[in-house]
């Protein structure tokens, strides 16, 4: 997906920047990064709170394979099918993850001092 399309779907979160990272794309607002793209697929930033309406909205979490052949799961998860086609819905996922972003940023901040 190019640029200027990330750019209109998180737009609702409003300007957001993207940096090339593990072969895809970190999706940064407010300084914290929300979601990525990796392989043609946008995913989202989920955490404690979020993870359970992700998967209730059909959203499936981001797991790869681990050196020790164990699955590694990642705090990100698909977007829900619905919201691909539906602005107002992905302006709700949008600002589901940046939350979600900003909780995990906000905690591990806390955990430093």
């Amino acid at each position: 997906m190019d640029n200027a399309a990330i750019e209109d779907m998180f737009e609702a979160v409003g300007p957001v920047s993207i940096r090339r990272m593990f072969g895809g794309k970190g999706i940064y607002a407010r300084g914290v990064i929300f979601a990525v793209e990796l392989r043609g697929e946008l995913m989202l930033k989920g955490d404690a709170l979020s993870a359970t309406l992700l998967e209730e909205a059909g959203a499936k979490r981001w797991c790869y394979e681990g050196k020790s052949g164990k699955p590694v799961a990642m705090p990100y998860w698909t977007i829900p099918d619905e919201a691909l086609d539906d602005p107002d819905l992905m302006a709700k996922w949008a600002r589901i993850a940046l939350d979600a972003a900003i909780r995990v940023t906000e905690r591990e901040a806390d955990q430093r001092r």
